[in-house]
């Protein structure tokens, strides 16, 4: 049983309020969608270790090394920066045509933008690969939008303690195919090195793992994954009617797990039609979206500058870590994340609300971003000794309450959402601001670092910037509602 948050915004004349039963998780259809959880962070971590040297290899730097980082911007960003122009189109089009359509589009085309990767020999080439696969993988989001439809908001908290698991083990098993699979004929001679094809194209095992788990997604979703909700538009009428900013024609019920809060003002035909992009843009709706995005830039530019800041050597103020101790703080960093949002979120959430949490979340950015500083003033004092690997360790351990923001986030599209019908669109907005921010996040901390690591600049400026950042997201934090109700009984 959960209890009611009040706080002044509630109505003091206001319904009695019913005990609340927790609703079972729907297991059969939820564990495939953690399944899937897994193929979009599988795709990029695995492309992660071997991006450096292949822009080095296809020449495109002509062997100026201060040249790498910026293609490999240009890869990373490539994917956002299509991600986000296409990402609320294909969120509004499953409030129509249903979820599952659309995902199946999207792991086609992360398992054909996969293989082109792997095959690719030029660096236009590698852009258009990522272009593909940002343009047309809505899956991260829709996957999103499924667990909404399928849960209610007595074990959403409790739903969103377990998404976390599939992204850890994507994020261990991702790095180890694209690191120890790269270049498997000089790797590996004796079982490779008689295939022309893979001398040819150094990179295309790793990329086939990850295009052939891609596959095995689709034929998961094809054959065993249940729509989440019920449609009754064609998709020749969408297009013959013109979707875009337009409602569909045909009413449309709900899903059944959907929850529709008893005495709502809308009448059901109203509350059972995706409606169009101007009906969206509502006070509510602008909130969580500003959160989501400082929330996306926030941890977008600290989570480039960590690795960037423990590879840089002491000198220029970093900690001259080698790359297996980098991965192997960022691995027990990922695993952190997934075991303490398991053990806790949903305990937390029932105790102090998903505000609370979002607040206290985005406030540890505060003193994570501190102790940058303090690390590297240790080491230089002491050396890399205990002092050094315990400030490092507090540090990680703040970031478990950033992570926690994201299914906070989630509660309050849902609970911002004018009606049922419209949450892919919702959400398709806050994400689109999100893939924005993400682009913005690790360009801007990537040019701040460079210039303040320079002679004669201040070394701290890049801390400035990043606290800036983390202020911005508190401010944007502050605006959302003290409780989920607030906004969910004003639909």
């Amino acid at each position: 049983m959960i209890a009611r948050q009040d706080d002044e915004e509630t109505p003091l004349l206001q319904r009695p309020e019913q005990p609340m039963t927790r609703t079972p998780l729907p297991w059969d259809q939820f564990s495939i969608i953690l399944f899937l959880e897994m193929l979009d962070p599988l795709s990029s971590q695995t492309l992660a270790p071997f991006i450096p040297q292949l822009v080095r290899d296809i020449g495109v730097t002509h062997g100026d090394e201060s040249q790498v980082s910026r293609y490999a911007g240009i890869l990373q960003s490539s994917y956002y920066a299509a991600h986000a122009l296409t990402i609320f189109h294909w969120s509004q089009l499953s409030d129509h045509v249903g979820r599952k359509p659309v995902l199946l589009m999207a792991l086609l085309a992360i398992s054909v933008s996969m293989f082109s990767f792997g095959l690719s020999k030029t660096f236009l080439d590698l852009v258009v690969s990522r272009v593909i696969c940002g343009a047309f993988d809505a899956s991260n989001g829709l996957l999103k939008i499924m667990v909404m439809d399928i849960t209610d908001i007595t074990n959403m908290p409790e739903a969103y303690g377990y998404v976390p698991i599939p992204w850890m083990i994507a994020n261990s098993v991702g790095p180890l195919i694209g690191g120890s699979l790269s270049r498997p004929a000089d790797r590996f001679p004796d079982i490779f090195g008689r295939s022309e094809l893979l001398k040819t194209y150094p990179y295309l095992l790793p990329c086939s793992i990850s295009a052939l788990f891609a596959l095995t997604a689709w034929l998961v979703t094809y054959f065993r994954l249940q729509e989440s909700v019920s449609t009754k538009a064609p998709l020749w009428e969408l297009i013959t009617g013109g979707f875009f900013g337009q409602s569909c024609s045909k009413p449309r019920q709900p899903s059944s797990n959907l929850i529709v809060n008893p005495g709502e003002a809308n009448s059901e035909e109203v509350q059972s039609k995706p409606l169009p992009l101007r009906a969206l843009l509502t006070s509510k709706v602008s909130i969580v979206t500003a959160s989501y995005a400082t929330t996306g830039l926030f941890d977008m530019a600290f989570s480039f500058i960590l690795p960037v800041f423990y590879a840089t050597p002491i000198e220029l103020g970093g900690l001259s870590l080698d790359p297996p101790r980098i991965g192997a703080l960022l691995a027990a960093q990922g695993v952190a994340h997934g075991i303490s949002q398991l053990l806790f979120y949903a305990r937390l959430h029932d105790r102090f609300g998903a505000r609370a949490i979002h607040i206290t979340g985005v406030t540890s950015g505060i003193p994570t971003i501190i102790l940058f500083p303090v690390i590297n003033a240790l080491a230089r004092a002491r050396g890399i000794g205990m002092a050094v690997w315990l400030c490092v360790a507090i540090q990680l351990m703040l970031t478990m309450g950033l992570n926690m923001c994201y299914p906070c986030i989630a509660l309050f599209i849902r609970a911002a959402a004018p009606n049922r019908a419209s949450l892919g669109a919702t959400n398709g907005i806050a994400q689109m601001a999100a893939s924005v921010a993400r682009i913005i996040g690790p360009a801007s901390a990537a040019s701040v670092f460079s210039y303040s690591i320079q002679k004669g600049h201040d070394a701290w400026l890049i801390y400035y910037f990043l606290i800036a950042t983390a202020f911005l997201a508190v401010g944007t934090a502050l605006l959302l509602p003290h409780g989920l109700s607030v906004w969910e009984d004003h639909q």
